[in-house]
């Protein structure tokens, strides 16, 4: 009998030691699937965060766009993946927060089916004007639309991006009558903010920054709390509107739901390592991007309190997904 129940203890034992999953120390032990919700310029500039993070992993990291349905896919793609720390999503705020608000049924929930890493930064915004314009400055720019109502249109990326909603709530905190135009992409509301078609453009610092210094936009502000540097003259619009609070495009990493937490750590540290190794720094600095990396427990209140600013702001400007 004594003998039964010893060996029943050591078989239930064994059942639990293997239904518990062991992550040794050695992570990461193989190559790690970085996956992107982005292209363009944002996508070169995560491939110069994941060598810097492989070197400092001691594994390469396989980048990997999948920039479809406004990133959705290569987030459902994450959301789908075991939860080993071999496949992570370098996400935005337009595939994580955003699009919920913009499209139904989504194959995804942000704050139900990942698990938070880290936040990398932002992607500093601008506004520039027109060089013709008859205002310099953004105060000007604000006097200006509220003595004629609906002169100033301003173009964005498209409806219910954080461009559009930026302007949605400074025309609510000043009053002032600003016309949205949404475009597929910043590069045609470029094309038409210099011939003249629009007025004003809402877009990434990284885009508009060549045509600033070559003279042929005017840049009325920054969009975001602390200035540019190489723009330190230009204010930022948190400075000229108190109370001003709009949805920042920042940029993060993200594991499917049940990511261990000793994973998550050890990925958060060396994420932030990578981000502020200085040649990296610089680079991504230097095209308009703001490092400012949050570790996972105050990603995820960030993550919560972005959805309640995104929930207000899309109702403001009559957004319902579709």
């Amino acid at each position: 009998m004594r003998r039964s129940l010893a060996v029943q203890l050591v078989v239930a034992a064994a059942a639990a030691a293997i239904s518990v999953p062991v992550f040794p120390q050695t992570y990461p032990s193989k190559p790690i699937r970085k996956v992107l919700t982005i292209a363009g310029g944002g996508e070169a500039n995560a491939r110069i965060v994941a060598e810097r993070l492989g070197q400092l992993l001691g594994v390469p990291i396989l980048v990997e766009s999948q920039a479809g349905a406004g990133g959705s896919i290569g987030a459902t793609t994450v959301a789908r993946a075991v939860p080993d720390g071999y496949t992570i999503l370098y996400g935005t705020t337009s595939a994580m927060i955003l699009r919920q608000f913009l499209v139904k049924d989504m194959p995804y929930d942000t704050l139900r089916d990942f698990t938070p890493i880290s936040r990398l930064g932002n992607a500093t915004g601008g506004i520039a004007a027109n060089r013709d314009t008859p205002f310099k400055t953004f105060k000007e720019m604000i006097d200006y639309a509220k003595r004629n109502p609906g002169k100033v249109s301003y173009g964005s990326s498209g409806t219910g991006t954080t461009q559009h909603l930026a302007g949605v709530m400074i025309a609510q905190l000043t009053g002032a009558d600003l016309v949205h135009v949404p475009y597929k992409g910043a590069p045609p509301a470029i094309t038409d903010l210099l011939g003249g078609r629009i007025q004003l453009v809402l877009t990434t610092m990284s885009t508009i920054t060549p045509l600033v210094k070559a003279g042929k936009v005017k840049l009325l502000a920054i969009d975001e709390d602390r200035r540019m540097p190489q723009f330190a003259g230009v204010p930022t619009v948190f400075e000229e509107l108190p109370g001003y609070d709009r949805l920042a495009s920042w940029f993060g990493y993200f594991g499917p739901a049940g990511l261990p937490q000793p994973i998550v750590r050890r990925l958060a540290t060396e994420i932030d390592r990578a981000a502020h190794t200085p040649s990296v720094k610089d680079k991504l600095e230097s095209v308009g991007s703001l490092i400012n990396t949050l570790p996972a427990e105050k990603f995820g209140e960030e993550l919560k309190r972005q959805f309640e600013i995104a929930a207000r702001q899309m109702k403001a400007a009559g957004i319902r997904p579709e």
